[in-house]
C-alpha cells in the first residue's frame, strides 16, 4: 500500500511511519528474535553501561535510607507522568483546550497528594514539632487524605525485595532469551521468548530465596522507620527476620537447616516476579504499539524511558502491598500506635480519664495478684 493517501478535500496526505516492525499481510507482526538479531551485542552493552550506572544510583539511594528512597520514588512517578503525557501531546485537546497541559498535571499533583497526604498528617507533623496547637494547625491542612503511602516507609527490605526480584526477572530473561530464545513469546512483544520467560522464572524463584536471606541480615533494611529521621536503626525486626531450624536426613554433611520465615513469603513474591509481572510489559508494548512508539522515552540509553522499565514494578508493587498487609504484618495494634493515638486525637480530659480507668484496672490486677 502507497504511504500517500488522498483526503477528501483532494490534497495529498502523508502517513506516519511507526517505529515498530512492520506487519505482514495477516496484520501479525514478524517475529525478529533477539537471538537473531545482528546488532545484539552492541545493544548488551549499550544496556550493560546504563544498567550499571543505574545500579550504583540505586544503591547509593538505598545507603542513604527510608527518606531518600521516598523522594526517589515520587521523582520516577514524575518522570514516568510527563513520558504518558507526553504521548498526546500532540493531540488535538492539547492544542485547543487551554491550559489543558497545565489541567492534567493539576489533576497528578492532587493525586499524589491524596495518595500521600495522611502519611504526611501522621509522620512528618510529628518530625517538625511537638507542639499541640501547631500540630493541629498543619494537620488540618492534611487530614482529609484518606489514603495512606505505599509502603515503602515501613522497612527498605519490604521494598528492595520486590524491586529487586523485576530488575532479576528482566535481566535474567534477557540473556536467556539472547543466548537460547527460539520460540516468540506474544506478538506484542516480538523479542521476548519461551526460554528466556522459563529461564527467568527460575532464576527469579531461586534469587529471591537467597536475596531474602541476605538482606535479613541488615537491620538497616528490616527495622521499620517510624519518622522523617535519617539516623542509624536499632530494633527487633521481628519474627519473619528469626532463623528457624529444620532437622536434615542423617546422610547430609549439617544437621539442621536455618531458614528465616521471610525467605518463604519471598518466594511467593519470586513466583509473582517471573510469571504475573511480566504482563505489566506486555501491556507496556500494547500500549505502544497502539501510538506507534518504540520506547515511552530515550531517558535511559538502550533502555527507553523510566515507564519502559518501570511497567512491571506497578504490578509488583500493588501485590507486594496486598500480599504484605494479608499475610506478612501482624493484624494486632501495636503499643506505639495506640499511643500515638491517645496523644494525638483525645482532649486532655479524656486523656485523664483513660489514665484513671487503667490506673483502677492495674490496682485490681494488682491486688488479686497478692491474695494469690
Amino acid at each position: 500500500m502507497s504511504s500517500l493517501q488522498r483526503n477528501h478535500s483532494g490534497k495529498i496526505r502523508h502517513r506516519r511511519h511507526s517505529t515498530e516492525a512492520a506487519p505482514d499481510v495477516n496484520g501479525s507482526v514478524k517475529p525478529s528474535l533477539l537471538v537473531n538479531d545482528q546488532n545484539k551485542y552492541k545493544t548488551m552493552l549499550v544496556r550493560a553501561h546504563s544498567s550499571l550506572w543505574m545500579l550504583l544510583g540505586f544503591s547509593l539511594v538505598i545507603y542513604m535510607g527510608h527518606l531518600y528512597i521516598c523522594a526517589f520514588i515520587v521523582g520516577i512517578q514524575i518522570i514516568m507522568a510527563r513520558e504518558l503525557f507526553a504521548l498526546r501531546k500532540q493531540a488535538y485537546e492539547d492544542k485547543k483546550l487551554p491550559g489543558f497541559r497545565i489541567l492534567i498535571w493539576y489533576f497528578f499533583f492532587t493525586a499524589m497528594l491524596f495518595a500521600y497526604g495522611r502519611f504526611i498528617s501522621r509522620q512528618l507533623v510529628n518530625t517538625v514539632t511537638s507542639d499541640k496547637l501547631y500540630y493541629k494547625v498543619v494537620s488540618g491542612l492534611v487530614k482529609y487524605q484518606m489514603v495512606i503511602c505505599y509502603f515503602l516507609y515501613i522497612a527498605e527490605h519490604r521494598f528492595l525485595l520486590p524491586a529487586s526480584l523485576i530488575a532479576i526477572n528482566d535481566v535474567a530473561a534477557y540473556f536467556f532469551g539472547f543466548f537460547f530464545g527460539r520460540t516468540p513469546l506474544i506478538k506484542l512483544s516480538p523479542k521476548k521468548t519461551w526460554e528466556g520467560f522459563i529461564g527467568a522464572s527460575f532464576a527469579t524463584i531461586i534469587s529471591a530465596f537467597v536475596l531474602a536471606d541476605i538482606l535479613g541480615r541488615f537491620r538497616w533494611l528490616t527495622c521499620p522507620r517510624k519518622d522523617l529521621s535519617t539516623g542509624w536503626l536499632h530494633c527487633d525486626p521481628g519474627l519473619p527476620f528469626k532463623p528457624e531450624s529444620y532437622p536434615l536426613p542423617g546422610w547430609f554433611p549439617w544437621k539442621e537447616w536455618s531458614v528465616m520465615p521471610i525467605q518463604w513469603h519471598a518466594l511467593a513474591l519470586g513466583l509473582f516476579a517471573s510469571i504475573i509481572a511480566p504482563f505489566g510489559g506486555f501491556f507496556a508494548s500494547g500500549l505502544k504499539r497502539a501510538f506507534k512508539i518504540k520506547d515511552f522515552g530515550d531517558s535511559i540509553p538502550g533502555h527507553g524511558g523510566f515507564t519502559d522499565r518501570m511497567d512491571c514494578q506497578m504490578m509488583m508493587a500493588v501485590f507486594a502491598y496486598i500480599y504484605h498487609q494479608s499475610f506478612v504484618t501482624s493484624q494486632g495494634f501495636s503499643v506505639e500506635l495506640i499511643l500515638d493515638q491517645i496523644i494525638n486525637h483525645l482532649t486532655d480530659q479524656e486523656q485523664h480519664d483513660l489514665h484513671f480507668q487503667l490506673g483502677k484496672i492495674l490496682r485490681g490486677r494488682l491486688e488479686e495478684l497478692l491474695l494469690q
